[in-house]
């Protein structure tokens, strides 16, 4: 079913795989229509509680490899913009899955790649990992979403450093700035880590959590809706299995199905 991507979900965990070594998995049109395939996969499929977003061979995304494009400027700009939103729909799928979702960047994040790991809601990062938005260094913007992102994450100023100068984000900057949760020797293994300890949790409080952090929301529409997500905790069969267990001092047994 894929070319350039891995897909394996297993145990209630999603791993998507960027599968292009050579170039330091930098990718192309058809690894674009599949990662939002499999992206798509992991969101629809009642199976997946958590998705983890990674690279093949220690790298994670080197950008768009600029060997598989057409000259953009020959061709029509609504072709561009077709191309565009398709890039950008990553970012708008990783952004809208209830799903946490997790990246394990082992190495270089560039461009449109620096972009896929930023729309995960965590990062884990390797010791040989970094971020670049360094699309001015190329005489482009941030089109992928990086400049609405970017300033979300470790705020406008530190952001705007970054964005302006393409300057690389090291492991201990990025656990610094609060852009990646942890460093460890294994990104993968640790995300996985991770993704098991979210599926220790009560399913739909999860997802609900992850919805309600929202930073373009005010206060009264948070209400609103924390109203109407914790009425559907209230209701969930996890909810009370969880407070049960919690009574009677024992670990919960959730009824899930992960074929």
């Amino acid at each position: 079913m894929y070319e350039d991507v891995q897909y394996e979900a297993s145990e209630g965990i999603a791993t998507i795989t960027i599968d292009r070594p050579d170039v330091l998995n930098a990718f192309r049109e058809q690894t674009i229509l599949e990662l939002n395939a499999a992206i798509r996969d992991a969101r629809e499929d009642d199976g997946v509680y958590t998705i983890v977003l990674t690279g093949a061979d220690g790298a994670f995304c080197a950008g768009a490899d600029t060997t598989e494009m057409p000259a953009w400027d020959e061709q029509a700009k609504e072709d561009y913009a077709g191309y565009l939103w398709g890039v950008q729909n990553v970012v708008r799928q990783l952004r809208a899955a209830s799903k946490p979702s997790i990246a394990a960047v082992a190495g270089p994040a560039v461009g449109a790649g620096c972009d896929f790991g930023l729309a995960c809601d965590m990062r884990v990062v390797g010791p040989d990992a970094f971020f670049r938005e360094g699309f001015v260094r190329v005489g482009l913007i941030p089109g992928d979403g990086g400049g609405w992102l970017l300033p979300r994450l470790i705020g406008e100023s530190a952001a705007k450093q970054y964005l302006l100068t393409g300057r690389d984000i090291e492991p201990d900057d990025a656990v610094d700035l609060g852009l990646a949760v942890e460093e460890a020797e294994d990104p993968l293994a640790a995300a996985h880590d991770l993704a098991e300890e979210l599926l220790g949790l009560p399913a739909t409080a999860v997802q609900r959590t992850n919805d309600l952090v929202d930073s373009e929301q005010g206060f009264e529409d948070y209400c609103e809706r924390a109203i109407e997500y914790q009425w559907d905790c209230v209701n969930d069969p996890e909810h009370h299995e969880a407070v049960a267990a919690f009574n009677e001092n024992r670990d919960p047994e959730y009824d899930r199905d992960y074929s």
